[in-house]
């Protein structure tokens, strides 16, 4: 399950693989730098989902929900591990 830390994590490696500045990415989400800031340093304990979403479709990303895969890695899973490492 993605935690609001992995997410902010992500969103980071995001904006840095998009040459955006956090003040850059802010402004295009509509958010306070210093909420883009704590979510990707692990410090937002809560974050609204209008404020994610805003994030997210700056970054040119979308949220994906899915059923529980019981354990078993999906072929999304693998081919996103390949790529981590």
């Amino acid at each position: 399950m993605l935690d609001l830390h992995t997410l902010g994590q992500r969103i980071a490696e995001h904006r840095g693989a998009q040459r955006l500045t956090q003040a850059e990415l802010a402004r295009r989400a509509r958010i306070g730098r210093s909420t883009l800031d704590a979510l990707e340093n692990g410090r937002a304990s809560e974050l609204g989902f209008g404020k994610v979403g805003r994030i997210l479709a700056a970054l040119g990303l979308t949220l994906k929900i899915s059923e529980t895969n019981r354990g078993r890695p999906t072929l999304e899973d693998l081919i996103a591990e390949s790529e981590r490492s």
